[in-house]
């Protein structure tokens, strides 16, 4: 990820914003899309996939997704993300959760550290497609990492998400933030999971949101 996109993501996503995230998820749990997210997931999990051991969860968050997960069947969880807040803020969760021991913690662009991190029964990527400039790139490499599954949140493609993008990035600038939001075509993101031999298995939208899961041939 170009250095300035990294610099805007510890800004957009600093401490006091992932402590709002981590409060936020205790009172009301997860956004909307994400537990649409996890319900596809776990229809995914069939009875030849109920042993699923390993998630990897790219731009995590505050791990919303791992921390659900690991409550109802996944052994452990690798969490990525570029903002050092949100991957204080996840780990004081997994503690108070008892997932301490069960969740691997990776600090920075995931693109750069994919060739250290192994493959995974499940991956994840909540609404971080939009956060990174290169999507080719960033979906390639969870792509060749998803062994069963791999589940996504993005902007769906349209004028009226076009244009909330238009008005973030300009807010942006006028902060003088170096983070921007990216639309990237769903058609292109589809045909490069595709490419790696992943088939869509399933596909919702809300106004502005597309979650979608995909999976190999068990």
């Amino acid at each position: 990820m170009p250095c300035a996109q990294c610099s805007g993501i510890e800004e957009q996503f600093d401490a006091p914003t992932a402590r709002a995230q981590l409060r936020k998820l205790r009172r009301t749990g997860p956004d909307r899309t994400t537990r649409m997210l996890l319900q596809d997931l776990r229809a995914g999990i069939t009875p030849e996939r109920q042993s699923l051991a390993l998630l990897l969860d790219i731009g995590a968050g505050v791990g919303a997704i791992h921390h659900a997960l690991l409550d109802q069947g996944i052994d452990r969880a690798i969490h990525v993300d570029a903002s050092p807040a949100y991957l204080a803020a996840a780990r004081e969760e997994a503690e108070r959760r008892g997932h301490g021991d069960r969740v691997e913690f990776r600090q920075g662009d995931f693109v750069d550290l994919a060739p250290g991190v192994p493959a995974a029964d499940v991956v994840t990527l909540d609404r971080v497609i939009c956060c990174y400039p290169e999507m080719r790139e960033l979906v390639s490499r969870a792509a060749e990492r998803a062994e069963s599954l791999l589940g996504a949140v993005f902007p769906r493609e349209g004028w009226w998400v076009r244009l909330g993008m238009v008005a973030i990035n300009s807010f942006m600038v006028l902060r003088r933030s170096t983070f921007r939001v990216h639309l990237h075509s769903p058609a292109e993101i589809d045909a490069t999971l595709r490419s790696f031999g992943l088939q869509r298995r399933s596909m919702r939208r809300t106004l502005t949101w597309e979650v979608v899961v995909y999976e190999r041939a068990p």
